[in-house]
């Protein structure tokens, strides 16, 4: 194996893929393509909300409830001195996880 300084961009990737799997880098661009559009739609509104790519990792949207504000909380940097909270509204976030073949890789 060789030795890599940098990580790929999407030009080296397409032409490592194509090179690898003798497809012209057309097909591979449609292959991540489709890829990408799977995904927007299992994490899309009417999707499932999650997406494995199997053996690598798993993508999961995860909802997190609001958070109330709060006044006189201890301020955890300043012992004895007392801070506020500001309010956060809820939001969605993505979780990527690594699968256990991805996890051994490294």
């Amino acid at each position: 194996m060789t030795k890599v300084e940098k990580p790929m961009n999407k030009t080296e990737l397409l032409a490592s893929v194509a090179e690898a799997t003798g497809l012209n880098k057309k097909q591979v661009s449609m292959v991540m393509d489709s890829l990408t559009e799977n995904i927007s739609k299992s994490l899309g509104r009417a999707g499932c909300g999650k997406f494995i790519l199997p053996g690598l990792l798993k993508i999961e949207k995860k909802k997190v409830p609001a958070r109330k504000a709060k006044k006189n909380v201890p301020n955890p940097f300043k012992p004895g001195e007392m801070m506020d909270v500001k309010a956060k509204p809820a939001s969605t976030k993505i979780v990527v996880r690594p699968l256990k073949s991805l996890k051994d890789m490294a």
